[in-house]
């Protein structure tokens, strides 16, 4: 990838993928596409904490690492860590994927179920299959938004749902980059762009429409390289009319490296 424009949209491991990038010759495009901004209703969290000795959850589902951390410090500040521990050694606690494992393995929490790659909702839902959830509560960690695949089907089943926000996703308060980036791909100066979340997707759609672009956007994408982190970054940018070049397999940022050096050949 040598001399190679790629723009990439990650925010928290941007400057890891860059540099991965760079270090195969490829010239790197920060352009981040959300921010991610802290929203735990500590009112919302102790209400649960307190209500689960009389109403306690069946199981507990936590969807990313940055959320697992954050629950346990939102936790943390109102004092009540010793109420959920307690809590969650009461329920079946699975995991979307390696990164809240390792967040609940170092607070010493037991992992029952285990989503398989690449870590969708529907890989959540087959490792709960097994488990009767009718009148059920659950307890479901949100990440940047709702996850209405997954609660919906988990209700469907007969489960009392509960979320808890932990962060929102929110455009960059800097929206310069991501508007330098729709530029450039209209003037044909970007060989590649890496998407590594559907929310990305959305988001660069949202600054294209401020600037009257977002109906160019997918010919522009489809013009360069366009790599996918996993199946639901695929799906959203299918939504949107753009089909990725590659996605890689499995959803980690080697094989996506790996994935766009081959295709930028």
């Amino acid at each position: 990838m040598r001399d190679k424009v790629v723009a990439i949209l990650e925010t928290r491991t941007g400057e890891h993928l860059a540099e991965l990038i760079a270090r195969r010759g490829g010239l790197p495009m920060p352009a981040p596409a959300l921010e991610e901004v802290p929203d735990v209703d500590s009112d919302r969290l102790a209400t649960l904490l307190r209500g689960s000795a009389a109403d306690p959850f069946t199981m507990a589902i936590f969807q990313t690492g940055v959320g697992t951390r954050a629950l346990f410090e939102a936790a943390e500040r109102l004092d009540s860590a010793t109420a959920l521990l307690p809590m969650l050694d009461r329920a079946v606690v699975v995991v979307r994927g390696p990164k809240p494992l390792g967040e609940l393995r170092s607070r010493g929490v037991r992992v029952d179920l285990r989503a398989a790659a690449p870590f969708t909702s529907d890989k959540v839902l087959a490792a709960v299959s097994g488990v009767p959830l009718e009148r059920a509560r659950v307890l479901v960690q949100r990440y940047g938004e709702t996850n209405r695949r997954l609660c919906e089907a988990l209700e469907a089943r007969g489960a009392r749902v509960e979320e808890i926000a932990t962060y929102r996703w929110a455009l960059p308060e800097d929206v310069g980059p991501l508007m330098r980036l729709i530029d450039a791909l209209a003037a044909s100066k970007v060989d590649a762009v890496v998407f590594t979340s559907a929310v990305q997707v959305r988001n660069l759609y949202t600054i294209a429409r401020r600037m009257n672009r977002g109906a160019d956007l997918a010919g522009f994408l489809d013009a360069v390289v366009v790599a996918s982190i996993g199946p639901v970054c695929t799906a959203a940018l299918v939504e949107h009319g753009v089909t990725p070049t590659f996605e890689a397999s499995p959803p980690k940022l080697g094989p996506l490296v790996q994935g766009l050096a081959a295709a930028l050949q």
